[in-house]
C-alpha cells in the first residue's frame, strides 16, 4: 500500500515538473525567437534582396503584435 502512495505521488511531481519545463521550454522559445531570430530573419531578407518578402512580413508582426499585444 506504501509502494502505490509513493508510486502515485511520484508520478504527480513527475508530470507537474514536466509540464512546468514544457512551460518554461515555450516561454524562453517565443523570447528568443522574437527578440533574436526574427529581426535576424528580417535583416539577412532585406541584405539578401528580398525586401519585397520582408515588408509584408513586418506588416503581418507588427499588426498581430497590435491585436494580440498584452495592454
Amino acid at each position: 500500500m506504501l509502494t502505490l502512495i509513493f508510486v502515485i505521488l511520484m508520478l504527480w511531481i513527475f508530470i507537474r515538473l514536466f509540464v512546468f519545463g514544457i512551460r518554461a521550454a515555450w516561454g524562453l522559445a517565443r523570447i528568443l525567437l522574437t527578440v533574436f531570430l526574427l529581426p535576424v530573419i528580417l535583416i539577412g531578407l532585406v541584405i539578401g534582396g528580398l525586401i519585397y518578402i520582408a515588408i509584408p512580413v513586418l506588416i503581418i508582426i507588427g499588426i498581430l503584435s497590435l491585436l494580440l499585444g498584452k495592454s
